[in-house]
């Protein structure tokens, strides 16, 4: 897929079953590691390893989730309320039990930490 001004994206669907997008994992913080436990326990399944989407949920390591488009309080609201489906075509996000605010900080900072490695701010 060619992005603006012809140069390859990496923002492109790769095979089916695999990741929506190539993620770069950088070394975490110790918040960043702790987030990324809770993120595969509890958002994985959807959004894919390394929160690079999956056939059922979108990658966040994507433009669309940069902190200036989705700051970290739609995280939280999103845990709490659930998505109404507005950027892909995936459906609506359910809401997510049994994640505390605490869990939903470290998820972020995993996720800003991955977005940041990837060049997406």
């Amino acid at each position: 897929m060619r992005g603006k001004k012809g140069k390859e994206s990496r923002f492109q669907a790769a095979g089916r079953g695999g990741p929506i997008v190539e993620v770069s994992v950088p070394e975490f913080s110790p918040n960043g590691r702790a987030g990324e436990i809770l993120f595969n326990v509890n958002c994985s399944s959807c959004h894919g390893a390394n929160a690079a989407g999956s056939e059922v949920g979108p990658p966040l390591i994507h433009p669309i989730y940069e902190p200036s488009h989705h700051g970290d309080p739609a995280f939280y609201r999103a845990t709490v309320m659930g998505v109404q489906a507005h950027h892909w075509r995936f459906g609506n996000m359910p809401a997510v039990e049994g994640v505390s605010e605490q869990d939903v900080d470290m998820i972020v900072r995993y996720v800003r930490e991955l977005q940041r490695a990837n060049g997406i701010f």
